[in-house]
């Protein structure tokens, strides 16, 4: 089985031993992230297939060389906020989701960042054992290291087990995120549910995960930016919204590590300026 992930535009790659064997057509035409970050004023599958192979050769994306400590890729990203909330104790433990392992549960703060800073929307991976140890070592337990799974109902369920209330959770479906809230209630945690990778939700379903998110990234997603009532918006060419008090609180304390400096002001959110967003927002 090989790795299937979805970057730049929701473009599907397919991985296999350290290649890219396969790119589809990209769904957005421009990235203001990937414009600034790496100068791509158009996706193209070429220039895919390009960033991918360039993450493998960076840092082993997907191979038995993986770096598992990485420094910060954006200011307000999923994987940055939940570090920052691991260092000042406002979380126990994250569920995220790393290539080559699947649903991970770790409370360190810096493998939470190497695994997720420059993870894109994965959607099927297999077991690198590297990977897995590497992330055994840093104290991070991989929730099936026999076939890699990505659930993270069965993460938070697991954190559970090993004595945590305090979770956040990055999830990509709306159901998880309302399966989620439902468990919330009924062991009586306290979780922070993070919705990523949410380009082309249909409207439906960003409704279920923006009632149910208390962060959502709003990727090249019309629907979010449509449906959001933020407390708080970090961004806004790709904005973060903060959709809960619990939310809000995370990302505020996020800021406090940001080394440029911040403009806090209120105003009626979201705040989209058309020249800034993605093309085509889907």
């Amino acid at each position: 089985m090989p790795h299937i992930m979805e970057l730049l535009g929701k473009t599907r790659v397919v991985v296999k031993d350290g290649k890219v064997i396969e790119v589809g057509e990209p769904e957005v035409d421009w990235c203001p992230l990937f414009a600034k970050i790496r100068g791509i004023q158009k996706i193209t599958p070429e220039e895919v297939r390009k960033n991918m192979e360039f993450r493998i050769n960076d840092f082993g994306m997907f191979t038995d060389k993986r770096r598992l400590e990485l420094e910060d890729f954006v200011g307000f990203g999923a994987s940055e906020v939940m570090m920052t909330g691991l260092s000042r104790g406002l979380l126990d433990t994250t569920v995220t989701a790393c290539e080559g392992a699947g649903t991970v549960i770790s409370n360190n703060p810096t493998l939470v960042q190497g695994m997720g800073g420059r993870m894109s929307g994965l959607v099927e991976t297999e077991p690198i054992d590297a990977i897995i140890n590497g992330i055994t070592e840093r104290g991070g337990i991989v929730l099936d290291p026999a076939t890699a799974k990505m659930n993270p109902v069965a993460g938070v369920k697991k954190a559970v087990e090993l004595g945590y209330k305090k979770i956040a959770v990055t999830v990509a479906f709306a159901d998880s995120a309302k399966e989620l809230r439902k468990l919330e209630a009924e062991m009586g945690l306290d979780l922070v549910v993070i919705g990523v990778h949410v380009t082309g939700l249909d409207r439906e379903e960003a409704q279920i995960l923006v009632e149910n998110a208390d962060i959502v990234t709003s990727c090249a997603s019309k629907p979010v930016r449509d449906l959001v009532k933020p407390l708080a918006q970090v961004g806004t060419a790709v904005p973060l919204f903060a959709l809960t008090q619990k939310g809000k609180e995370l990302v505020i304390e996020r800021a406090k590590d940001i080394q440029s400096p911040i403009l806090i002001n209120t105003m009626k959110l979201p705040v989209l300026p058309e020249h800034k967003q993605p093309k085509e927002l889907k």
